[in-house]
């Protein structure tokens, strides 16, 4: 079943239950309301004939001009005395005053609803002359016709539920429709994701959680394709720095084998097949490294280690080759700052970048850390604008650069401990690239 159809029957489901509900308590609530509005108008209809009574019949004292008149009222009721406990008039049939007095109703002041074979009455009761008689007048009406009226208004309430009803379905189908189209539109771009179509993804028009479910998937799209293309691009470059020390070292060999280069060549060709063979094996370490980085197959350990201690290890070792260069190798560092990471992973970041900077700057590279961002800065000439987006990419680099894979290889490691890093001019007047952790 779709789930536009499965909204909607249980939208018409909760919609009936409700109305079940509601239907049973209003049908169950509206016969006590009718009673107690018909003991309301009967106390008023009794009020008012005794307040008739009081001026026309008051000083004659005669019962029986009282009964003529009760009578030509059209009212079910009865003329009792209290005591002689006696009905003295009725206008209803014997076999219901014969029913009332054997069940002792007359007596029972507080019974409100009276019981004569299967009639049941609602009942008020007006004394007559309180002070100077015990005469009591006694109205009734069928319950029946509080149940007739009671069945009249449920049968008009069924009839405007089933019009509710009518009206909602329709009202539901367009909601629910308003709902799933984002959702049907949506799962066509999934198969364009599927299929790798990431060219045709088109912006689905939504609201709510659909359109955070959207963005989401519109986003996976892109990073999806960037990927695709990143993979792309890593294994051209890839094939590229791998084929030209292979061809260099094949050159050499075959040279060598044929008896082409004279003896002082040969050792020349065999210092430079050495040569491309360590930088073959440093490239293809670093892309075991990365994949490792990348696939989270490395075992990471974490540790609370002091800023100062990391800093001071990173200077150890990249100070001879800056001495070499004839650079000044600076570093602030807060003397309470620390950080929870892999100490030797972050140690190998930290390295890649700031030979980075040594090799690529003037006269000076330096290194801050204040609480938890570290920032390694030279005054070289920068990042080109061309190149930022894509410098932590793998192969990325600049003139001066070597594998490629050291600032992707730092990326994975900072994200891996759960920081971010980023790249800008600095105004030393180079590059500054910054290291930040989480508080």
């Amino acid at each position: 079943m779709k789930l536009q159809s499965q909204l909607n029957l249980a939208f018409i489901s909760l919609l009936l239950v409700i109305l079940a509900v509601t239907g049973y308590v209003i049908y169950s609530m509206i016969l006590g309301m009718l009673i107690d509005n018909e003991r309301m108008e009967l106390q008023q209809k009794g009020e008012l004939l005794v307040d008739v009574l009081n001026e026309q019949y008051r000083s004659q004292g005669n019962n029986q001009n009282i009964g003529g008149f009760l009578k030509d009222q059209d009212l079910q009721l009865f003329l009792y005395d209290r005591n002689q406990d006696q009905v003295l008039m009725s206008t209803m049939p014997q076999q219901y005053v014969q029913g009332f007095l054997d069940q002792n109703y007359f007596a029972k002041t507080r019974e409100d609803l009276w019981e004569a074979g299967n009639s049941k009455f609602v009942t008020s009761r007006i004394l007559i002359y309180p002070e100077q008689t015990d005469l009591e007048m006694i109205l009734l009406t069928p319950l029946t016709d509080l149940q007739t009226v009671q069945q009249d208004f449920f049968r008009r309430m069924l009839l405007v539920f089933f019009v509710g009803i009518l009206a909602a379905v329709p009202i539901s189908y367009l909601l629910t429709n308003k709902l799933v189209t984002p959702l049907t539109k949506l799962k066509k771009q999934l198969k364009k994701i599927e299929k790798r179509q990431f060219d045709q993804i088109e912006r689905v028009k939504a609201t709510g959680e659909i359109k955070e479910v959207e963005q989401s998937v519109y986003d996976m799209a892109t990073e999806l394709n960037r990927y695709m293309k990143s993979q792309q691009t890593f294994f051209q470059n890839a094939s590229h720095e791998l084929k030209t020390p292979l061809m260099t070292i094949q050159g050499y060999a075959e040279g060598i084998r044929d008896n082409v280069f004279e003896e002082t060549d040969k050792e020349k060709g065999l210092e430079m097949m050495v040569t491309e063979v360590n930088r073959l094996k440093t490239i293809i370490n670093e892309m075991i490294l990365l994949a490792k980085l990348d696939s989270e197959q490395t075992e990471y350990r974490p540790e609370q280690i002091e800023a100062s201690e990391l800093i001071n290890q990173v200077l150890d070792r990249t100070f001879p080759l800056a001495q070499e260069k004839g650079l000044e190798l600076s570093h602030t560092v807060d003397s309470d700052s620390f950080f929870f990471v892999d100490q030797d992973k972050l140690l190998r970041a930290l390295l890649n970048l700031t030979i980075n900077a040594v090799r690529h700057a003037k006269s000076c590279v330096a290194i801050t850390v204040e609480n938890k961002t570290i920032a390694i800065e030279d005054d070289g000439n920068g990042v080109p604008e061309d190149i930022i987006p894509h410098i932590f990419h793998r192969f990325v680099k600049g003139k001066t650069g070597e594998t490629g894979l050291g600032l992707a290889i730092a990326r994975a490691i900072v994200e891996q401990s759960g920081g971010k890093i980023m790249v800008s001019d600095s105004s030393l007047g180079g590059a500054k690239f910054e290291i930040v952790f989480q508080e």
